[in-house]
């Protein structure tokens, strides 16, 4: 046994002086070990709260019926422009007079359907924007064509001899 381990008392005191120390550290600079170990903890228990509310048996009606009104906009504003060609080309007189009467909308009114449309359309984007799947590089790079046959290259590594 060693000149310290005499003074400090042996293993026993090595080891007690050790945690000591490193209790003190753990004053001034908190331990990145039991930091993560709690950051892993929480991020599971939020993990765990939102599988739980995510575990319905089935939707029922009601959520049937408002899932497919919310996938009813998009069909409605393209079938809807089209028959606003057709209509136009039906009635002229009576598409001149709507289109009259859709002059007389105050300029906000048309702000906020504006914004009601592009808010409604760059949700949705976002939503497939953040949900895509990630992409994949190849592992190799381009395939490159077999050496050609060369004779000067054969002589001059030797190849012939």
């Amino acid at each position: 046994m060693g000149l310290m381990g005499k003074l400090i008392g042996g293993a026993g005191g090595l080891a007690a002086v050790g945690t000591a120390a490193r209790d003190v550290a753990e004053v001034f600079t908190p331990s990145a070990t039991r930091r993560m170990e709690l950051s892993a903890e929480a991020q599971m228990a939020a993990l765990n709260q939102l599988g739980e509310e995510y575990q319905m048996a089935a939707p029922g009606g009601f959520d049937r019926f408002v899932n497919g009104l919310n996938r009813l906009p998009r069909p409605l504003l393209a079938f809807g422009t089209i028959g606003l060609f057709v209509y136009a080309m039906q009635d002229p007189t009576g598409f001149a007079a709507r289109m009259v009467g859709l002059n007389a909308v105050p300029e906000p009114l048309w702000w906020l359907l504006g914004a009601v449309v592009a808010f409604y359309f760059g949700a949705r984007e976002t939503w497939y924007f953040r949900n895509r799947a990630p992409v994949v590089a190849e592992a190799s790079g381009p395939a490159s064509p077999p050496p050609a046959d060369n004779a000067a290259l054969r002589d001059w590594r030797g190849a012939d001899h």
